[in-house]
């Protein structure tokens, strides 16, 4: 069983038509299902989930997404461990807040692999996440 989180976007293409990239992550979603691997994000996933709906006053939704996360992820708090993580990961300023953000939160969980669509980041050397991929090069 590995520790596998998602940066937002996957759970973007996983519940709206994103052609192949939702297949791919429905795919990804499929083998860690069969090998007990555990899904993991973040509150700031939830918040950036809601955005959209909540600018366009659909509650329906805003429950529907957070049943999903709550209900298919273990949803990893931002806390004073995350904020200091942070901290430190911002010292690379050429990484985004909100990409620090979903790194610190990964690494505080001890992440086995993060898996964005931001192909930036893959690179990076974050303890406490042991591989950071893009999708498209996930290896299970």
């Amino acid at each position: 069983m590995s520790r596998i989180f998602w940066d937002t976007n996957l759970f973007i293409y996983l519940w709206e038509d994103y052609g192949m990239l939702s297949q791919a992550v429905s795919d990804l979603r499929m083998k860690m299902l069969r090998r007990g691997d555990q899904l993991l994000t973040s509150t700031f996933t939830l918040g950036e989930l809601l955005v959209k709906p909540t600018v366009a006053g659909d509650t329906d939704l805003c429950k529907r997404y957070e049943h999903a996360i709550a209900s298919t992820a273990l949803l990893i708090p931002l806390d004073a461990a995350v904020a200091k993580i942070y901290a430190s990961i911002r010292r690379d300023r050429g990484l985004k807040a909100p990409d620090a953000i979903q790194l610190a939160t990964a690494a505080s969980a001890a992440t086995d692999l993060f898996v964005t669509n931001d192909t930036r980041l893959q690179n990076k050397q974050i303890p406490g996440v042991q591989f950071i991929v893009s999708l498209e090069r996930v290896p299970i």
